[in-house]
């Protein structure tokens, strides 16, 4: 599908469905909208008068234009009230209404710029609102289901602008929108296949794509190269699978005079989670298939990244292995050393993605790395804690962390911030090792950020558990039910900025 700005009046564009917009509390259509009432003979307005149509944030209402226009239908999709307008809120309703448009089996579909008129929004970020909400609101994941579904496909949406000094801007917002739109269909895609497709070594091997198409560096290290290295912790969680262990490394080196400025991405990369020994209950498992979302979303970043050549050189790091109960699997009470000499006692098999993140994080340690980020769908008690509006954000700089909550805010991702009082360390102290990798029942979010917080040593660190982000069971603006790419667009974000200002 293609999104493109062009020039024009969204009255004569012949197309079979035009959408435009209304904002909460308005009786009397301007602009673009009002362009459309008159050439309706003034329907809109009488919807408006009738209670039919109100303008509340999200909802749509089909016209059939009757000849009265080039356009086929025209789509009324509300906007909320003006003071609440937001690039989020241009990105649900363009979501919701894009989906309209294919349930209608349109083909060429066309849209004002929501929010860049009377809304007063900056036409370039009105652009990659519209883009950002079409294509991920358009996205499915049908690869299984026979041929000929019931969704039909829309091959063109155009974004009408009268002023045509705006529409470069506008056209430049959709370019960076389909960008980052892009690279979280990449993380979805990978999220959304199941387990005996996306094993350890086929996420290799889709990373290994994304590197050649976009001229990232990439290496892969297997089980003998993990032992040399002293990854203690990443080879027992691989110990029960028969699936081998891959270590993924991407690089992008956007200021190669100056290896310092860099950041490591490290992502849990577990491709089925059963739990191990400790194995987790029958009801749900197959939602483990997607305990690879923070690393599918690092790989997708890293699309972004490359893409986008922000002035900074960034290490993507990806231990990927499932959990699994087989005849070698690690035992509960077991202790194991990783790669920065620690020991761990393994209190419970489930606790896996700290401890393949531990060795990630000692792989980016030897390789210099000045800042780490780590994502992954971590533990249940972030879902317990904040629902699936937030993920937990939690590290060992502040300004780290106000950094990847401020990049939040441009994407719509949201982050709270989860307290590291030392006083949760005595959780994971453990009797026999230097410490053990479960705290229990309480704060189990916070006992785990601490046991990652562990191996980091003094460089400024941040760990995001997206673990009731990355997965959704309902349809709600442009995110679709599935995986969500989830934080793809906040990590992108982040490193331009620290790009932009180290």
């Amino acid at each position: 599908m293609d999104v493109r700005a062009i020039a024009g009046e969204v009255a004569s564009i012949e197309t079979g469905a035009l959408i435009v917009n209304l904002f909460e509390g308005v009786t009397q259509p301007g602009g673009a909208t009002g362009a459309v009432d008159s050439a309706l003979d003034g329907a809109i307005t009488k919807l408006i008068s009738d209670g039919e149509v109100n303008g509340k944030k999200g909802e749509l209402t089909l016209i059939h234009t009757l000849g009265k226009m080039p356009a086929d239908r025209v789509i009324v999709a509300g906007l909320g009230k003006q003071d609440k307008l937001s690039v989020e809120v241009v990105r649900q309703v363009m979501g919701e209404a894009s989906r309209m448009v294919r349930r209608l089996n349109v083909k060429r579909a066309a849209t004002i710029a929501h929010g860049a008129g009377i809304g007063g929004m900056d036409p370039r970020a009105a652009g990659q609102a519209i883009a950002e909400g079409t294509y991920l609101g358009l996205y499915t994941f049908r690869k299984y289901k026979a041929a000929g579904g019931d969704d039909n496909e829309l091959d063109e949406m155009l974004v009408v602008e009268r002023e045509q000094d705006k529409v470069a801007a506008i056209q430049a917002g959709i370019d960076r929108g389909q960008v980052l739109a892009e690279a979280t269909i990449i993380a979805r895609d990978m999220s959304n296949e199941p387990g005996n497709v996306l094993t350890p070594t086929e996420m290799a091997e889709r990373a290994q794509k994304v590197a050649q198409e976009s001229g990232l560096g990439f290496e892969v290290l297997d089980s003998p190269e993990m032992g040399e290295l002293g990854m203690g912790a990443l080879l027992a969680v691989a110990a029960g699978s028969n699936r081998p262990p891959k270590f993924i490394i991407m690089r992008y080196l956007g200021d190669p005079g100056n290896a310092s400025n860099n950041v490591a991405l490290c992502g849990k990369g577990i491709t089925f989670d059963s739990g191990g020994i400790s194995i987790k209950p029958a009801e749900g498992m197959g939602a483990m298939k997607g305990d690879m979302a923070g690393g599918a979303s690092v790989i997708g970043a890293m699309k972004a990244i490359a893409a986008l050549k922000p002035r900074i050189n960034v290490m993507a790091l990806i231990p990927a292995t499932e959990n699994m109960s087989g005849g070698s699997a690690t035992h509960p009470g077991d202790v194991v050393r990783g790669m920065t000499g620690q020991s761990i006692e393994i209190d419970n098999t489930d606790a896996e993605g700290r401890l393949v993140l531990a060795d990630a994080i000692g792989y980016a340690r030897q390789h210099d790395q000045r800042r780490i980020v780590d994502v992954a769908t971590l533990t249940g008690a972030a879902v317990v804690a904040l629902g699936n509006t937030s993920a937990a954000v939690m590290g060992n700089d502040q300004e780290m962390i106000d950094r990847v909550i401020q990049a939040g805010e441009g994407t719509g991702e949201k982050f709270w911030q989860l307290p590291m009082f030392e006083e949760y360390l005595e959780l994971i102290n453990s009797d026999i090792a230097d410490l053990k990798n479960t705290g229990g029942r309480p704060a189990g979010t916070i006992t785990a950020g601490y046991f990652i917080r562990e191996f980091v040593g003094d460089l400024p660190w941040v760990h995001l558990d997206i673990a009731g982000m990355a997965r959704t069971d309902k349809e709600r603006g442009y995110i679709v039910k599935g995986h969500t790419g989830f934080p793809v667009r906040t990590l992108v974000n982040l490193v331009e900025g620290l790009a932009e200002n180290p």
